[in-house]
């Protein structure tokens, strides 16, 4: 058994190696004076169970991640799993507009012509695995993990920023052992939201607020204002996928006390890896 690490997953890849007690791959990865992609795998993969990992974000990953499944299957493998820990243009799961295409069912139909299973982590709709009709798809879930991580933190509270993902916070909180709740958030346009007051125990309490995305942190940095005014005593800002685009930790660090997110994205951030999920999947 291999595992194919991508440039953009590299932490997460040696992480599920150890997990599965496969061997993790030599692979050369490069972009040409133009910045095409180069990508050679230096094992003989024949007869081998294979795993792609490979995140989809930034565009330029998604290159990388079909010339990584082309290379695997120069081989005679036995079989290949394509892990995309996180699936980029899954909040593009619909069309809203005439002429629009739907990204994610576009990205899935693509990444399935060469696979033979498929796994993701916390999708944002999780109707996307649907559109992986030709090959056996299954969205992860990093709430384990991300539970386990905050249970050593002394976390009093869980929250979510909406009432949308409150289940995943009570999930999370079940873990720690813990309180959960939600905030009361209205978004206006897709950077702007709004964050109606909503009196929460949280006085002199270690409160975290767990997210599966954060993308621009303006949610995140808002619930965590009217936290503090409400006298909370430390702050956790926790998400399983870390984008922190227009300057989105510059952001939060002033509002949190910290800030973590897991290996589905690599970044400064990044504390909890998701591996022994995925692996407990691949070995069902």
């Amino acid at each position: 058994m291999y595992v194919v690490g991508g440039s953009a997953s590299q932490l997460l890849s040696k992480e599920l190696a150890n997990c599965l007690k496969a061997k993790l791959a030599k692979v050369e990865i490069k972009r040409f004076p133009d910045d095409e992609c180069y990508v050679r795998i230096d094992e003989d993969l024949d007869g081998e169970e294979v795993f792609v990992v490979q995140t989809t974000w930034p565009d330029r990953n998604i290159v990388e991640l079909f010339l990584l499944q082309d290379a695997v299957y120069e081989f005679d493998v036995s079989s290949l799993t394509t892990v995309v820990p996180y699936f980029g243009y899954a909040r593009q799961d619909k069309q809203f507009l005439p002429g629009e295409p739907i990204s994610a069912r576009a990205l899935a139909r693509l990444i399935q012509l060469n696979t033979d299973e498929f796994v993701t982590v916390d999708v944002h709709a999780p109707s996307v695995v649907d559109w992986f009709d030709d090959v056996s798809a299954r969205n992860v879930h990093a709430y384990p993990c991300v539970g386990r991580y905050l249970k050593g933190k002394g976390i009093d509270l869980v929250l979510s920023p909406d009432e949308g993902r409150a289940d995943n916070a009570k999930r999370v909180a079940d873990v720690v052992g813990c309180e959960s709740d939600f905030l009361v958030k209205t978004r206006l346009d897709g950077e702007t939201v709004e964050m109606a007051p909503k009196s929460l125990a949280v006085e002199g309490r270690k409160v975290a607020i767990v997210d599966d995305i954060i993308a621009t942190g303006s949610t995140i940095a808002k619930a965590a204002e009217q936290l503090r005014r409400q006298g909370a005593d430390k702050i956790y800002a926790v998400c399983t996928h870390g984008v922190f685009a227009k300057n989105g930790l510059e952001k939060l660090r002033p509002a949190c006390d910290q800030i973590c997110s897991t290996d589905t994205i690599e970044n400064p951030t990044t504390c909890i890896s998701v591996a022994s999920e995925i692996a407990r999947i691949a070995r069902e």
